[in-house]
């Protein structure tokens, strides 16, 4: 079946005051949508990054894919590796790890991947997760994300959630998550105040929500010293540590004191990490992500060497819409190693591009579609919101270290500063 045409849209959407290791989110979070628009009126979704680099590269693979069999995902691979040989994209906002150039054709590729299996799932009448072998498991469980945030972006325009510094406010806004999406797991971005506070953080969260699973990810922001300490402090509380510290040799130091597990998504990015880190124990937990790691057969393939080595696996996520969820949760279901819940951006976002009522959380988890392809359907009128918001917002990156700067003058990263 082939490509008669691919349609690339950039979209913007609303984004609250999330505070993290390198700063503040942005009013708007930039993402990109495609269609692979294939014979008989088939089409296939795809979204990933929006920052102008990346629309940059995937707008150099375009005009080659027209023509190209919607099932051949090797000669799709072939096509983006021959497009965008030597091009190297850094990861600006700091909170992915570096870059190489097999991540960097990893994520352009894993943006068509996606499209074409939904398109391969509308043409055959199955469910992506069945072209993957067929589901593990009927639904996929996410955590709780909590954020410590301002109550307002420097426009005044403020949202539900309100101010969340203090302990306090991080159990309000647990307990509205667990009360609205029934999560069972609790995970908090750390790296923005200094440890202690934190630490203070997970102690009244774990007083409060008794048996639920705990994780903090304060994105390198600590020594290995510090690292080290928390961990101890925090033995029995937490299910795993995640990127306490930089690096692979400073999280095998971590590692080597902690009993609870590390987990990453900063020093383990692509293939090339892996040895190094396994063969340092350096990580217990390897938080997989479709986007940069290759797409969801990739991610497959990642689980089965997890496994081969001992190393659990989640997900990773960052802002993305229900097009990016949608692949989340079929690559899930049909990857039986899974032994953590996923991370999931959603209970932050207020709109789509996605028609509703296709991915709904019961009891923290998202049942599986059951329809052909992804099991959801484009909102042509969100999107052309969407994309008439991107282009308004003008914003052609994330930075949240300079939009900092505007709340807090001289602000510098906090990576590895306490």
């Amino acid at each position: 079946m082939q490509i008669q045409d691919v349609v690339l849209t950039p979209v913007a959407f609303a984004d609250p005051p999330l505070l993290n290791v390198m700063g503040v989110h942005e009013p708007f979070a930039l993402r990109s949508v495609v269609q692979v628009i294939c014979e008989d009126g088939v089409v296939g979704l795809g979204e990933s990054y929006g920052d102008a680099a990346f629309l940059g590269e995937v707008r150099k693979v375009l005009p080659r894919l027209r023509g190209h069999d919607v099932f051949d995902l090797p000669g799709l691979r072939r096509i983006v590796g021959e497009t965008l040989a030597g091009t190297v994209l850094t990861d600006e906002h700091g909170l992915i790890g570096g870059f190489s150039i097999r991540k960097t054709l990893s994520s352009v590729f894993s943006l068509f991947e996606v499209a074409c299996l939904d398109a391969q799932g509308h043409a055959l009448g199955l469910p992506v997760a069945d072209l993957l072998g067929g589901k593990a498991r009927d639904e996929v469980e996410f955590s709780a994300y909590l954020f410590y945030k301002y109550a307002a972006h420097l426009d005044g325009s403020e949202d539900s959630w309100g101010e969340i510094v203090t302990p306090e406010q991080l159990v309000g806004s647990a307990r509205r998550m667990i009360d609205e999406y029934g999560f069972r797991s609790i995970k908090l971005k750390g790296g923005v105040f200094e440890p202690r506070r934190e630490v203070e953080g997970i102690h009244a969260l774990a007083e409060a929500f008794g048996g639920h699973p705990l994780r903090i990810d304060p994105n390198a922001a600590w020594t290995p010293d510090t690292g080290i300490a928390v961990a101890k402090e925090l033995d029995g509380v937490l299910e795993y540590l995640e990127d306490p510290t930089p690096g692979i040799e400073g999280m095998a130091k971590v590692a080597g004191h902690a009993n609870m597990p590390l987990a990453t998504n900063m020093c383990v990015v692509d293939q090339g990490d892996i040895e190094p880190a396994f063969r340092a124990h350096a990580i217990g937990v390897l938080l997989s992500d479709h986007h940069f790691w290759g797409g969801m057969r990739a991610t497959q393939a990642l689980s089965v060497t997890c496994e081969s080595f001992g190393v659990g696996l989640s997900m990773h996520s960052n802002s993305h819409l229900g097009i990016s969820l949608a692949a989340m949760v079929h690559v899930a279901a049909a990857t039986p190693h899974l032994t953590y819940a996923c991370d999931t951006h959603w209970p932050w976002k207020s709109e789509d591009v996605i028609a509703p009522g296709a991915l709904e959380f019961r009891e923290g988890a998202v049942a599986v579609p059951d329809k052909p392809g992804l099991g959801i359907e484009l909102d042509p009128d969100a999107l052309a919101k969407a994309n008439e918001r991107f282009v308004r917002c003008g914003l052609t990156k994330r930075d949240d270290v300079t939009y900092m700067r505007k709340f807090e003058p001289g602000f510098e990263p906090n990576t590895a500063r306490w």
